[in-house]
């Protein structure tokens, strides 16, 4: 018995990706799944307005447009970059059942998305690869992992912590030094957070993780895990003290556990992590 073919809605909140990238992720998945599959890339994801996919009023109508669409199973963000958070407040009032019933995919800038979502209870968050993870070393890998979440909810792809039974939210960790102070925030307590980082000096994720650590709603997290903190440029002097310093420091200051590190990055290894306790089968 042949299974039910899956409908995925690509849109882009942040920036643009090209027509090529869009070829190349649907050979992919054809290649991958065949008519188990269909991917639905929105228009609005080949627009540019400046740094943005479009206008703030274009991406928000996208996102509303294939949330409430029945047809689609999943939405997947194309792309992360900024402009997450420039969505339009009325977007999620507006959310019915159908978009409470999808899963969304992404990380980084849709970090910003998914937290709203997730504070609000709308469908499932999840933390994961996206389309333009596939330039990267390895990034087909991180793109079927994706995908192989989205059609058969794959066990293998998931991050250890997730498999856990604990519940779990991750974030890039600039995204929410910016994002903790703000209403779009959930209370993570009894969470394990899982956070990762890119091109950031280290004494910037040091300030990044004093904002996290030191909002009320972190206070009652279960515990911090520390994915990679990739690609930190070089500064005028030493930090004098390593990531996983950093974030141990932070959590004994919050009197947060810190629970070790984390399968999470902005590379071709990052992890899928559901929001939430994972009900595994």
């Amino acid at each position: 018995m042949s299974k039910e073919t899956k409908h995925i809605a690509l849109v882009c909140p942040g920036g643009p990706i090209t027509q090529d990238l869009a070829a190349q992720i649907g050979s992919i998945a054809a290649a991958r799944f065949g008519e188990q599959l269909q991917l639905h890339f929105h228009p609005q994801c080949f627009l540019t307005a400046g740094h943005f996919a479009g206008s703030d009023a274009e991406r928000s109508a996208a996102f509303l447009e294939v949330a409430n669409d029945p047809k689609f199973d999943a939405v997947w963000f194309a792309r992360g970059g900024y402009g997450a958070c420039r969505l339009d407040e009325s977007v999620f009032p507006k959310l019915n059942d159908a978009a409470r019933a999808k899963t969304y995919l992404g990380y980084s800038d849709a970090g910003m998305i998914m937290a709203r979502l997730y504070k609000e209870g709308i469908g499932k968050p999840v933390h994961g690869p996206m389309p333009t993870d596939l330039p990267r070393d390895d990034g087909e890998d991180a793109i079927t992992r994706a995908l192989e979440f989205l059609v058969d909810d794959a066990v293998d792809a998931l991050e250890p912590t997730a498999k856990s039974g604990a519940k779990v939210a991750a974030f890039n960790i600039t995204v929410l030094s910016h994002l903790i102070g703000t209403d779009w925030a959930p209370d993570l307590s009894g969470h394990v957070v899982l956070l990762e980082d890119v091109s950031e000096y280290l004494y910037s994720i040091d300030r990044a993780l004093f904002t996290i650590m030191s909002s009320p709603k972190l206070k009652n997290a279960a515990g911090v895990k520390l994915g990679r903190i990739s690609d930190v440029p070089e500064n005028d002097r030493p930090f004098g003290q390593s990531e996983e310093e950093i974030a141990q420091y932070w959590c004994v200051r919050a009197d947060v556990p810190y629970l070790g590190r984390a399968d999470i990055g902005h590379d071709a290894d990052n992890k899928i992590v559901p929001f939430g306790a994972v009900d595994l089968p």
